[in-house]
């Protein structure tokens, strides 16, 4: 049986400060809201402008990155995977990307506070099963932050 591919690309700007948080372990976990924009012409003939905002979750190195760098504003490329979650005991359901890559876009003073900038910071993978093993070893349900 083939394997599926769950892969999601964006690019957009951060709408807020990164917000970071740290599991028992010292892992750094961190979440951004992400806005993507798209324009469509109605059936008038008129262009429609779109956004769409998109919770993306950072762990460990690349967290660290994302948490330094990001700032309100800045506009970044990232890839990941879409992962759907529900509440334990909840009728409640979150969407949000696991990004294992992000390149930062634009220039040196932008977002808020104007920091320095590295052109591509993509996540060292040394192991396919990176994620897996987080989540497996590292992350435990009570650590997670949820928003």
């Amino acid at each position: 049986m083939a394997r599926g591919i769950n892969k999601v690309i964006l690019v957009g700007n951060l709408g807020n400060e990164p917000d970071i948080k740290y599991t028992q372990s010292g892992m750094t976990i961190t979440n951004i809201s992400l806005a993507t924009s798209s324009k469509r012409k109605d059936r008038e003939g008129n262009t429609q402008e779109r956004t769409e905002w998109h919770r993306v979750k950072f762990f460990g190195k690349l967290g660290e990155i994302a948490a330094e760098y990001l700032h309100k504003g800045s506009q970044c490329y990232i890839e990941g995977a879409i992962r759907y979650d529900k509440f334990t005991g909840q009728e409640r359901y979150v969407t949000e990307i696991i990004a294992d890559q992000m390149h930062m876009l634009g220039g040196r003073g932008e977002g808020s506070k104007g920091s320095p900038r590295k052109t591509v910071l993509p996540r060292q993978r040394s192991d396919k099963n990176a994620y897996k093993t987080w989540k497996e070893e590292e992350v435990v349900d009570d650590e997670i932050p949820f928003f």
